[in-house]
This record gives C-alpha cells, sequence and structure tokens, in this order.
C-alpha cells in the first residue's frame, strides 16, 4: 500500500485490495463525513468542505423540486455507497436518484447492482477536484447519466457506447435546459435555502 497526500481534505492509497476496501467501509461505518472511491486498487477518501456540502444539498434539493411539480416518481438515496467487486469499482457519489428504474426499486431498502439496476442520474459537486476520476467508476457500474456542477456550471453526461460524453438534454428532465439551475441557485442565494425552492419550483413550471 502506498500513500499519496493530495490536499487537507483527502487522502489517496495506492495498492489497495478488494477486501482491503471492503474492511475499510467496515471500520468506517455508516455515521461517517468521509467518502470514498475505489477505481482497480486505487483508493481516495475524501472529507467535503462546506462548500461543497452546500452545493450537493442545494443542487439535490432542486431535483427532488423538479420531480414534484412536472408529477415524475424518483427514489434519492443520497451517498450510498455503490460497488461492484467482479467490475473492481466503488463509489459513493454526492447524491443519486431513481426515475426511469424507480418502480424497480420501489420500496428497497438494501441493493446488490448484480441484480438491481444502477441509480439513473448520479450527482458529483467538484468544488474542489477530485483526485480520482469518478467517470470510469459510474461506467462500469452503468450509471446512466451523471451532473457535475463546477465553478457555476452544470454539465450533463451520459453513458454511450461505455464512455461519458456531454449531452445538452437530459434524459431525466428533457424538457427543462437544467444546465440554467446554477445561475438561479445564484440569484436567490443571498435570500436563503426556502427562497431558492421556491424559484426553482416556478422555473420548472415555465
Amino acid at each position: 500500500m502506498t500513500l499519496t497526500q493530495r490536499r487537507a481534505d483527502r487522502v489517496v492509497l495506492h495498492n489497495i485490495s478488494w477486501q482491503q476496501f471492503e474492511n475499510l467501509l467496515e471500520d468506517l461505518g455508516e455515521s461517517r463525513a468521509a467518502r470514498v472511491a475505489y477505481d482497480d486498487g486505487t483508493l481516495e477518501i475524501m472529507t467535503p468542505l462546506p462548500e461543497h456540502e452546500y452545493y450537493k444539498e442545494v443542487i439535490g434539493d432542486s431535483i427532488k423540486e423538479i420531480a414534484e411539480v412536472l408529477d415524475q416518481d424518483y427514489e434519492s438515496l443520497g451517498s450510498t455507497t455503490w460497488k461492484r467487486e467482479i467490475k473492481k469499482a466503488g463509489v459513493e457519489p454526492d447524491n443519486c436518484f431513481y426515475f426511469q428504474n424507480e418502480p424497480r426499486i420501489r420500496g428497497k431498502l438494501e441493493f446488490d447492482l448484480s441484480q438491481d439496476p444502477p441509480p439513473d442520474l448520479a450527482l458529483e459537486i467538484d468544488v474542489t477536484s477530485k483526485s480520482l476520476s469518478r467517470f470510469s467508476i459510474y461506467a462500469r457500474l452503468g450509471v446512466p447519466e451523471i451532473w457535475c456542477y463546477d465553478s457555476g456550471e452544470l454539465k450533463i453526461y451520459q453513458l454511450q457506447n461505455e464512455e461519458y460524453t456531454e449531452v445538452e438534454t437530459s434524459s431525466v428532465f428533457p424538457t427543462l435546459p437544467v444546465q440554467e439551475l446554477p445561475a438561479l441557485i445564484e440569484e436567490y442565494r443571498p435570500q436563503g435555502r426556502r427562497a431558492i425552492r421556491r424559484a426553482v419550483r416556478e422555473w420548472a413550471r415555465g
């Protein structure tokens, strides 16, 4: 095992076996601030900063508000650990959602990606760029769409031929220009969270 210290808020470990990864998850437990990603022997442990958590929460809330306005069923599973040993891949998104596959997992509390579908949408907040690229991990897990927020921009990526391609239209909300959300959030941020949620609902109604 070798260690690379990149920043104060993250540690990258190399030559980590799958069993070591599983043991670390067990040792860390569920009630922790740190989030992990595992890519074929490389493990990143990240402690999110307040700015990161703010955008994670406010964009996640916006997705829920839009779903309510559009009368779409969904499930939100936050930073659930998604992993498949056969793919040597594991990740904890900033948030994740089921939309298209929501009926298949409705009411479930335990998941196995060898049988259950992965989330339809993963949210990644890149306020401080992550050392370990998540795209190859998400691709091996089969997550069809990722929203990435970075420096006031929201980009949509969809899985095509086992790679992610940036697209203009979300498969989750095809009628909405979701790239407008960061500007809307910034406009209402000084007024607080409730003001943002009201603004998002009005925006989603058109």
